[in-house]
Parts: structure tokens; C-alpha cells; sequence
């Protein structure tokens, strides 16, 4: 047996016998407690393609999610690239949007992407926010604690 590992079977036996755990003895005690849940739970979704069908998966996904975690999870879907287009008022998955939005869910269109595709915020679907990046968005988002869910 190598020494380390000795070391610390004997420290284990010694804390044992003593009535404590090995947490105790070796990790501060904010690593030794169970870690608190969260009061909410939080999940950021992604597209960037302007497919129908991606976008009626990605939106099945945030309705399962809600189902699943309830009311109180903060939803977020971020949109760049040519996935822009679909948050048109006219875009074909219009009505899924608004219920989504109507449900809580933060809808976030890329700004970089709507000038690439020359849309002005009047033109995006109501309810929909603008951010100066999409992807910045994610990130900042991923840092913040959000579950990162792909499609």
C-alpha cells in the first residue's frame, strides 16, 4: 500500500473510532455540509438556425421544461445568427413564441445578428428583448448559475 494511501486509511479508522467523519477532520466545514438548493432552478436555450422543425423542437423542450420544473424557473432562449429571422412577427413559429413568453420564458435575439440580417427590433415577434450579443449572452448566463440545454 502506498504511503499516502495509508495515511489516510488510518486517518479515516482513527476519525471512526472517534465518532467523526472524515469530512470533519479534513474539508472546512462549508465543503463538509450538503450544498443548499437553489430556490429556483434556471436554464438557457440556444438557436441559430432558422429550421421550423429546430425551432418547434427547441420550443417542445422549454414546454417540457416548464412542465417539469414549474412556474418558478427562469427560462431563457437566446437566438443568433440566421435563427433571427424566426422571431419575425410573421415567422412561422409565431404563436409558440408568444406562448412561451406568455409562460415566463425570456426570449433574447442577438443584436449583432439582426444587424447582419438588417432587423430593426419593431420587427421581432412582441415580447421579444434585444441583447448586444447573443453569444455573450450565453456565456455570462452559463457563469450566472443557468443549466446550458441544446437542441
Amino acid at each position: 500500500m502506498r504511503p499516502i494511501a495509508r495515511a489516510l486509511l488510518v486517518a479515516v479508522t482513527l476519525a471512526g473510532t472517534a465518532g467523526i467523519t472524515l469530512a470533519q477532520t479534513t474539508a472546512p466545514a462549508a465543503l463538509a455540509a450538503a450544498p443548499a438548493e437553489t430556490a429556483r432552478e434556471r436554464a438557457i436555450f440556444a438557436v441559430s438556425d432558422d429550421d421550423p422543425q429546430k425551432w418547434n423542437l427547441t420550443l417542445g423542450n422549454i414546454g417540457n421544461a416548464i412542465d417539469g420544473l414549474g412556474a418558478s424557473a427562469d427560462i431563457e432562449l437566446v437566438v443568433y445568427g440566421p435563427g433571427i429571422a424566426m422571431l419575425k412577427k410573421d415567422s412561422p413559429v409565431a404563436a409558440r413564441l408568444a406562448a412561451a413568453l406568455k409562460n415566463g420564458v425570456r426570449i433574447a435575439a442577438c443584436q449583432n445578428s439582426m444587424r447582419g440580417f438588417d432587423l430593426q427590433a419593431a420587427d421581432l415577434a412582441p415580447g421579444v428583448t434585444v441583447v448586444p450579443s447573443g453569444v455573450v449572452e450565453l456565456i455570462r448566463r452559463q457563469h450566472a448559475g443557468y443549466a446550458y440545454v441544446r437542441s
